[in-house]
């Protein structure tokens, strides 16, 4: 979901608080004009759909902060209203006082409210894309149902962000209605393949994960707009099995938890029924301190500076990479803030209960988006990728590279790059990313086993690694935020494409073993590690629970 801002002058020129290239004349203008929207005389005051929220391969998002604290006024109205009726909606329409029924229509009707506040007749769309390819599901058969929704709901997402970008013009639209799209169209194209896995394919055709998921009947109508449209997640995600949604409405979300490793029932919390209030207290506190950060940084380190002619003639290399580093550190606290609010308010309505840690108290990341120390401290390309944004991650490995026969890992770089938009910055980015996990993971198979004799060795190895998933991942992601061809490569060919030429010397000379045969041996690994010991108490879904899966958290 791309976020919405708004637009400021500054030495660049009227600069979007996005990030975008500057619509009206300065010296960063002149680098970049080419490619730069043209006749975008967008008002201070006026909000404007803006498309680089997405920072990495996968995410969701909502309408963003501006340098100077200006909030599109919809988004934040609508989420506070969102987080006070989470409240009310788990107290007054608790599963033990109403019936399922009832929740259904009121998380649905207040989703609409919500994208009518914000969209206007633009929210229609939703309707669209949900009742065609609910039709699909009901009307076509089960064999290739799955295949026609992906398709339809795909597609009708890329006409829709065409016909934004392409036909009308930005100043044209008060916001941008394809990113509640975006998450719907990950919902639909979720529950198509997991009703096929339970109704069309046959135990032992399924993997663990798919068993578990898998739906075993058709939803009806209501149950559906609400799994797409619920009040919680219509603005900013994220995403969820429909299983883990169904056990939260029909209040059976809490009994798996209450069992102990063995299966049995543990009397300890059995009666209890575990309160969000202190993860509620804690995500709220970290998306203030995540605003404050943003609002304080942001604008002191803009990632357009590094394709500016002067800044590149008179910087010494190396404070280049520093400097890059330090913008692309800048915008990330943005969503942080606004995937840990939406952590809060699903939270809030009792959504998102993931069991007990070994000390008792209750987890609350079911849903959750995205592990921010983890993302700050990865030591790899793929551990970075993990831990941001997990849940539109997650789903880009069930419904793609667990299923795609040939080449999965580009196939989910690209489907990530079509789901995203239409801009071509998407797509170098892309290209970009399946060339470093490529040259990632061979580097991974064959140089980490030399440093694991000591803890000095590892140590050293851990800081190295640090340093270079950094500086690989600003280096991939700004095409993202550039958005067009010709800034983009400008970037690169400051860098001598440097990054690119050491990714492909890499993935020429150092072997890596077939995905069948990785696989294979890391299951032989995980079988020995677990023969001794019992189901892992930290499961990441409560069908996972339900299904006794032995499941270890990543």
């Amino acid at each position: 979901m791309r976020l919405q801002g708004t637009t400021e002058g500054s030495a660049y020129g009227t600069v979007h608080h996005c990030g975008r290239a500057p619509c009206h004349p300065g010296p960063l203008y002149q680098a970049v004009s080419e490619e730069s929207p043209k006749n975008c005389q967008t008002p201070a005051t006026q909000v404007i759909d803006c498309d680089l929220c997405y920072l990495m391969t996968s995410g969701t998002g909502a309408p963003s902060l501006g340098p100077k604290g200006f909030l599109t006024v919809n988004f934040v109205v609508c989420q506070l209203f969102a987080l006070l009726t989470a409240f009310w909606f788990r107290l007054y329409l608790h599963p033990s006082k109403t019936s399922p029924f009832i929740r259904h229509v009121v998380a649905t009707l207040l989703g609409f409210y919500l994208a009518l506040f914000c969209f206007g007749w633009y929210a229609l769309h939703f309707l669209v894309q949900s009742g065609l390819t609910y039709s699909i599901m009901m009307f076509a058969g089960l064999e290739h149902m799955h295949k026609l929704c992906f398709i339809v709901a795909l597609g009708y997402l890329s006409f829709c962000q065409v016909t934004r970008v392409y036909v009308f013009d930005y100043g044209m639209y008060s916001a941008d209605f394809t990113g509640p799209m975006m998450v719907i169209t990950q919902k639909i194209t979720s529950l198509a393949f997991e009703i096929h896995d339970g109704l069309a394919r046959k135990e032992e055709q399924l993997t663990p994960s798919q068993r578990c998921l898998a739906v075993r009947r058709m939803p009806n109508l209501l149950e559906y707009l609400s799994y797409n449209c619920n009040f919680m997640g219509i603005l900013a995600g994220p995403t969820c099995s429909y299983n883990d949604y169904m056990a939260f409405i029909e209040g059976t979300a809490y009994q798996p938890r209450h069992l102990e490793t063995n299966g049995k029932e543990n009397g300890k919390y059995k009666h209890t029924e575990p309160s969000p209030k202190n993860d509620i207290i804690s995500k709220l506190c970290t998306c203030a301190i995540s605003l404050a950060i943003f609002l304080s940084v942001s604008k002191l380190c803009p990632v357009e500076r590094s394709i500016d002619d002067k800044f590149m003639a008179s910087t010494p290399f190396i404070l280049q990479v520093l400097y890059l580093y330090l913008s692309m550190l800048a915008t990330r606290p943005k969503y942080y803030f606004i995937w840990t609010l939406s952590d809060a308010i699903n939270n809030a309505a009792g959504f998102g209960f993931n069991g007990y840690n070994k000390d008792g108290t209750p987890r609350w990341d079911l849903i959750s988006n995205l592990r921010i120390l983890d993302i700050e401290f990865a030591t790899s390309f793929k551990m970075f990728l993990d831990n941001w944004n997990i849940q539109t991650a997650l789903w880009l490995k069930r419904v793609c590279y667990e299923r795609c026969p040939i080449n999965p890992t580009a196939a989910t770089f690209l489907l990530s790059a079509m789901w995203h938009g239409v801009y071509p910055g998407y797509y170098l980015t892309f290209l970009t990313g399946i060339s470093m996990t490529m040259a990632a993971r061979a580097l991974r198979h064959n140089i980490r086993p030399y440093f694991l004799g000591s803890t000095t060795h590892r140590s050293i190895y851990d800081v190295i690694t640090w340093a270079g998933t950094q500086i690989a991942i600003c280096y991939t992601v700004v095409p993202f935020v550039l958005l067009a061809v010709g800034p983009s490569l400008k970037f690169y060919r400051s860098w001598y494409y440097c990054i690119h030429i050491a990714c492909l010397v890499l993935v020429l000379a150092l072997p890596v073993k077939p995905r069948h045969l990785r696989i294979k041996e890391e299951q032989q690994q995980q079988n020995s590690l677990q023969g001794g010991l019992t189901e892992d108490h930290n499961s990441h879904s409560i069908t996972d629970n339900n299904c006794n899966q032995k499941h270890k958290a990543t």
